[in-house]
Formats: C-alpha cells, structure tokens, sequence
C-alpha cells in the first residue's frame, strides 16, 4: 500500500509508534472499547509495549498490507485507524477499523473500508477480504455491509473474559474477489 492512501475526505497512512497518544486517547472512550473488551480502556503501556509494536511486526511480514491511520484531510484531526493485513494467507486481508466516537455516523468507517477493499483487489493481489465483528456490533455489520462484504456465519469463541453481547457470538463476513469484480 507504500504506506499512504488518500479518500475524498481522508488520509490513510502507515500506523507508526508515533502514533501511539492518539491510539492511547483512541482506546480510553470507554463507548468506543464497548464491543472490544466492554468498555475497559487498554491501559496506555498495553499500547506502547504490546498492541502497537505486535501490529507493526504483523503489518512488515505482509507488504503492501497494515494499519493506517486515518486523518480529516480538511482539518487535519485524528479519526482513527484502519486494517487490512492478512492474519496468515496474503491473499486474504483482514478488513478493520477503529475510530473516535466524534467520527462515527459520518460515513468515514465505510469511505476507508470501500478504499482498502478496493486496493487489495487492484493492487494486492487478494483473493477475498474478510472482517469479523461480534453479532451484536450493528453499526460495524452495516459498515460491512456498505463496502460490500456479506454475512458469511457466526461463531462462538473461546475468549477469555465474556463481555456484554458475547453471548450472541461473533459474525464473519467476507467479499470475494469475483463478486467484487462483477460489482
């Protein structure tokens, strides 16, 4: 992705450790961690010393691929950030995105999400682009939904500490790169 990718209203560019205040300020809305880890704030050296250098490592094994941050082009304001990186096969990215409450409603989950899936497909070579979330995210699924990914199956994990909603599992979705072609 060399790092850098702009929207009508966006700037979307390689997550770095400098970045880690605004992740930190980021994770600290308790309504943005609500369906992550339900509610609780990642304690910042959780940020610095875990979280930002695993997706950095992640985002090096898969160029071309990573974690963006995203900035209002009009302001310059943090948004958030976006995924789209493998978890093992290159050919199947993993769609993400985590943004600040003050963005949510204004349609810059789907803008990112429709340029990426859009890149892996032209640029990257992806086969299928895939994004999970848990059942009870609607706004996330309409997200999605919007970039053109559908409802593959839900499943139930074994995660470690149960939160609100869990109870309904975990939604897949995906989008091939054949339906994608045929728009």
């Amino acid at each position: 992705m060399d790092g850098y990718l702009e929207t009508e209203r966006m700037t979307m560019r390689a997550l770095t450790e400098d970045d880690a205040d605004a992740l930190i300020e980021l994770d600290s809305d308790p309504e943005v961690m609500r369906f992550l880890t339900g509610g609780r704030p990642t304690p910042p050296e959780m940020i610095r010393n875990d979280h930002l250098p695993r997706l950095l490592a992640r985002a090096a094994r898969f160029p071309g691929y990573g974690y963006f941050a995203a900035t209002e082009k009009a302001t310059g304001r943090f948004l958030g950030w976006f995924e789209l990186c493998p978890k093992d096969d290159p050919e199947v990215p993993e769609l993400g995105y985590r943004l600040r409450r003050a963005a949510w409603g204004a349609g810059y989950a789907t803008e990112g999400s429709r340029a990426l899936v859009r890149k892996a497909f032209t640029e990257l070579g992806a086969r299928r682009v895939v994004a999970e979330t848990m059942t009870v995210n609607k706004g996330s699924r309409r997200v999605m939904e919007k970039a053109g990914l559908t409802y593959v199956r839900t499943y139930f994990g074994d995660w470690p500490e149960a939160i609100e909603g869990s109870e309904h599992g975990e939604v897949v979705y995906a989008l091939d790169r054949a339906d994608w072609e045929a728009g």
